[in-house]
């Protein structure tokens, strides 16, 4: 995947741990384009281990949170035809863990965006690792207005 991530393109300098380009300490996770959703590939690292050649569950949620995140936040600008996504937060998100995860293969996070309204998303989640499944979900993702915490986390 050559093209910026989306968030390369709309979020340069955000911090968060999961997504954000400037976290060093992060997961610093990159998102693409695919029909119909974003796509992203990750390789855990050493100190990403539940125990010795699995990674954690915490890790997994995270990418498939930031990650659905973003699916969500895309879809809402395509929807609006806006030039930038809105900022969105997690509403709700669920990751079921479908079979240990290893450590050395790069994962691919799959988003989905399956119900888009006027401020919220709900995503579909699949992970996988060596064409094998190891964690799908479902999360509700919502664009949050002025006066919220997140609001203009991005910029």
């Amino acid at each position: 995947m050559s093209q910026s991530s989306v968030q390369e393109m709309y979020a340069p300098t955000s911090i968060c741990f999961g997504c954000g380009p400037t976290n060093n300490e992060g997961l610093r996770i990159a998102s693409h384009r695919i029909e119909g959703g974003l796509q992203m590939e990750f390789t855990p690292e050493e100190h990403h281990q539940a125990f010795p050649g699995m990674v954690n569950g915490g890790i997994i949620g995270t990418l498939l949170d930031c990650h659905g995140n973003w699916t969500a936040a895309i879809a809402l600008m395509d929807a609006q035809g806006a030039d930038e996504p809105p900022c969105t937060v997690t509403a709700r998100y669920e990751v079921n863990l479908r079979r240990p995860t290893p450590l050395g293969e790069k994962l691919t996070v799959v988003g989905l965006a399956k119900e888009v309204s006027s401020d919220r998303v709900l995503v579909e989640l699949t992970m996988t690792a060596a064409g094998k499944i190891c964690a799908t979900g479902n999360g509700l993702f919502v664009a949050v207005k002025e006066g919220h915490p997140a609001y203009h986390r991005w910029s």
